[in-house]
């Protein structure tokens, strides 16, 4: 509670380098104190602690607040000096220092300061002055009608480059070149690129420039050179918009200049106001395709959250309050009809893109609701039966909803007559009304419910519409839609025999529980129990099922929709469960279906895939189930699997197909380095899953075949080569056996490895002996081979493991007389061969 206490305490955080703690007790002391004198000292000293924390601004306030004080402070003076000059004010930082030297003139540190500070000014009036000139020059050329063309351009893209400095920047600001830029907007067309680029150099990082420009400018007239018909131009000006919404958002390069934060007023209007022209730019008939598509780019780049960690989804929420409705009326137009909007053939994919991640940027149910329910009220206010055009419309709709946020686009599709609409509308003789209506039947027909929907009412009129039509886009709409809906059923209908839908595991307790409290429990139906699953798909192998779902893999990307992929994903998946039927699955091309049902797809169908695929890659020779360069497109489902978001089983199975790889071919041992699986793979290998530490452990002992790796194990500042040391020592056999091997191929090929195991651990010699004493006589091959590569590596390293009791180990294992061990008594006495060569161990006949 005692300022000066306070102070000392200050003092000794300072000393010790600790000056953020320096800061907080200086704070804490100027709150409590009361004496004048006391007061500039504390401000003083703060303004030490914020210029070593670089916070200058704060270092000059604190600075000027103790010189307030105390005119002739002279420390206080020197501190704002040093904090000025960091902010580039370099006038105010030399009449500081000045003050300085006028208190005491013989203090050579003043003085150097003076002159340094002199050259600096010289310099940058030099420098501003030669700017000027340029700004000046550049302007005059580009102003002047009469000038030459290619002076023109040059000078324009000087003014580009000039705008890229800080300094050029704030020449063209503070000369009017604003208003100059304005006037080569308005004036020269063939110029307005390099003005609105340079505009748009000027705003980049700089929050107060960016903000005047904006309000300079104007959001209108920035919005109508965005919606011109050209598109470099109409770019150009998005990148603008875009410089200036990253500064009001507080993003870029920002440079923090002193007061120029205090001359910033809140952004949040300026924001607003900006968003509510985009979406005004979305449903106006002046505004070009280019520029409805830069403005649908623009709200989905700045609306929704970068990351979901930050709480605040207002601006979300205020585009769908205010917006919503103008992005499904661009989702809803219809090119082929006279009063559609000017388009791309982008601008609908945009706005199912941007519907998208609005709605997976809301944070709760009554704000998905809301979303929805206003999806509703538009689909309804365009539903009229007096009123084709206006119906179609609404289908159209329902289509972009479709291809944006699924789940909503299907409960959309729940409205009563939306269905019955779409096919109603098949059965019109106007080509526009089929066209839509196939359309989203497309989009629709990805769910099983609609899917039987439209086989049962639908399918006989998409024939009729095919034999009928001559115009090629309906007719292949109509195809894709029967062909589609009729291949997400068959994949439908496999599921439900494997049984491979995600199921809950129902546990006991919780069960029980719920009979008690009279609440439903589903019940398993007994066709669903393991043995009658097993039974139906063996029947699918029996009856050709692989070779069905390779020929649906192969299906026109139009026809096998993602949803479907997940579903042939699932199905084999359960095929792959029981080892015996992988050879049948490889046989009838189950093995090349699954790479790209496991590259491309839902993330769950990826997922599916990529684990069937290591079941078959655990198991299965790469050559004969993955042949010719095939089998490389198979390790990154693999690796993908090595996830801690993934199951055990999962990563187990994924290591054990990446060990069948890497005991192939270097090649495919690269190609495996190259996915970056080795982390992960280490970090199996610290697993506390006995299974998986034995499966990770035994991968790296064939990747340590591959140089690469080995030069990771030789790097400096790893624990890779500790870890295997440690995992020889572990009790679980197997592990032992996998880690023995691979040490054993690390120090026999790199023998810096030698010399590193011995340093690594101070247990190294105890389990280097327990190896050589091994029962496992594969482990104790693998041990005493290690113990060779030791002893050929170096003389001395050699002397150190004679001098132990391994000496004796190796007597003894050399003297042995059994044949099943001979491959284990040749090494013993290649280790003793060593050592006499060395002259450390003479033979006995000696």
């Amino acid at each position: 509670e005692d300022p000066i206490q306070l102070k000392e305490e200050g003092n000794k955080y300072f000393q010790a380098n600790d000056y953020e703690k320096a800061a907080q007790s200086y704070t804490q002391a100027i709150k409590l104190n009361k004496d004048k004198a006391l007061q500039a000292v504390l401000y003083r000293n703060r303004a030490a602690c914020f210029l070593k924390k670089e916070e200058y601004a704060k270092a000059a306030s604190d600075a000027s607040r103790a010189i307030d004080i105390n005119s002739s402070d002279i420390k206080a003076l020197y501190r704002r000096s040093q904090a000025l000059e960091k902010l580039g004010k370099l006038d105010q930082a030399f009449k500081d220092a000045q003050k300085c030297a006028t208190i005491e003139p013989r203090n050579k540190n003043f003085q150097e300061t003076l002159r340094r500070l002199g050259a600096n000014i010289q310099e940058k009036l030099r420098i501003q002055f030669s700017t000027d000139l340029r700004v000046q020059k550049m302007f005059e050329i580009l102003l002047d009608e009469n000038s030459d063309k290619e002076k023109r351009e040059k000078a324009a893209n000087n003014l580009i480059i000039l705008g890229r400095e800080e300094a050029g920047a704030e020449r063209i600001f503070q000369n009017n070149g604003v208003s100059l830029l304005l006037q080569l907007i308005e004036k020269n067309p063939e110029l307005v690129l390099a003005a609105v680029r340079t505009l748009s150099e000027m705003c980049t990082g700089h929050k107060a420039r960016a903000t005047a420009i904006l309000h300079y400018l104007g959001i209108d007239s920035i919005c109508m050179w965005m919606s011109v018909d050209n598109e470099e131009i109409s770019l150009a000006v998005c990148s603008l918009l875009q410089a200036i919404t990253d500064c009001l958002l507080g993003q870029g390069k920002e440079e923090h200049h002193g007061k120029e934060e205090a001359v910033v007023l809140d952004t949040k209007k300026d924001l607003r106001m900006i968003t509510m022209r985009l979406l005004d730019m979305l449903v106006s008939k002046k505004v070009s395709g280019q520029g409805r598509d830069r403005a649908l780019n623009l709200l989905n780049k700045n609306i929704p959250r970068k990351e979901l960690k930050d709480h605040d989804n207002s601006r979300t929420i205020f585009v769908i309050d205010n917006g919503l409705k103008k992005i499904l009326k661009v989702a809803g137009q219809i090119p082929e009809l006279p009063d559609c909007l000017p388009l791309t053939e982008n601008t609908q994919l945009s706005a199912s893109v941007l519907l998208n991640k609005l709605y997976d940027d809301l944070r709760c149910d009554p704000e998905r609701d809301n979303y929805r329910v206003i999806c509703e009220e538009y689909i309804k206010s365009k539903v009229d039966p007096q009123d084709m055009d206006k119906t179609l419309h609404a289908i159209q709709v329902v289509s972009g909803v479709l291809q944006g946020p699924f789940d909503l686009g299907n409960k959309l599709l729940g409205m009563k007559g939306v269905m019955e609409m779409m096919v109603a509308l098949c059965g019109s003789e106007r080509e526009i009304d089929q066209l839509v209506a196939v359309e989203a039947l497309i989009h629709a027909s990805t769910k099983l419910s609609r899917a039987t929907f439209i086989i049962s009412n639908g399918v006989a009129l998409l024939k009729e519409i095919y034999k009928k039509t001559k115009n090629e886009k309906i007719k292949i709409r109509a195809l894709v839609t029967s062909d589609k809906t009729i291949l997400y059923s068959v994949a439908s209908v496999l599921v439900n025999c494997t049984n491979s839908y995600d199921t809950k595991e129902l546990v006991p307790e919780l069960v029980q529980l719920a009979k008690f409290s009279k609440q439903h429990v589903p019940e398993e139906h007994p066709k669903d129990k393991k043995d009658f699953v097993v039974k139906r798909v063996k029947r699918l192998l029996k009856a050709g099922v692989v070779s069905a779902l390779a020929c649906m893999v192969k299906a026109d990307s139009a026809v096998l929709t993602d949803q479907s992929k997940e579903l042939i994903a699932r199905v084999f998946l359960a095929l792959c469960e029981d080892p015996k039927d992988r050879g049948i699955i490889v046989a009838e091309g189950g093995g090349k279906a699954l790479i790209p049902l496991a590259l491309e797809g839902t993330e769950v169908g990826k997922i599916k895939a990529s684990h069937a695929l290591a079941k078959i890659a655990a198991i299965s020779n790469p050559d004969m189930a993955f042949p010719g360069e095939r089998v490389y497109e198979v390790v990154r489902p693999l690796v993908s699997l090595l996830n801690t978001e993934r199951d055990g089983l999962q990563n187990y199975e994924a290591l054990l197909g990446l060990t069948n790889f890497s005991g192939r071919s270097d090649k495919l041992r690269m190609k495996i380095v190259k996915e970056k699986a080795l982390p992960d793979i280490e970090n199996y290998m610290f697993e506390n899953h006995d299974q998986l530490r034995q499966a990770a452990t035994e991968c790296m002992c064939n990747l340590v075949l591959n140089k690469e790796v080995q030069e990771r194990f030789v790097a400096d500042g790893n624990d890779r080569l500790k870890l295997v040391v440690l995992l020889c020592g572990e009790d679980d056999e197997k592990v032992q056996v996998a880690a023995a091997g691979a040490l054993a191929m690390l120090t026999a090929a790199q023998k810096k490895l030698c010399s590193k195991m011995t340093e690594v651990t101070t247990q190294w010699l105890e389990i280097l002996q327990r190896l050589c004493l091994h029962e496992n006589m594969e482990v104790q091959h693998r041990g005493l081979v290690i113990a060779f590569n030791l002893i050929n590596a170096d003389k001395d390293l050699a002397k150190k493991l004679v001098e132990t009791e391994l000496l004796e180990i190796l007597t003894y294992i050399g003297k042995q007389e059994d044949p099943k061990k001979q491959h284990i008594i040749n090494v013993a006495h290649d280790c003793l061969t060593r050592c006499m060569d060395y002259g450390l161990i003479k033979p006995l006949s000696q």
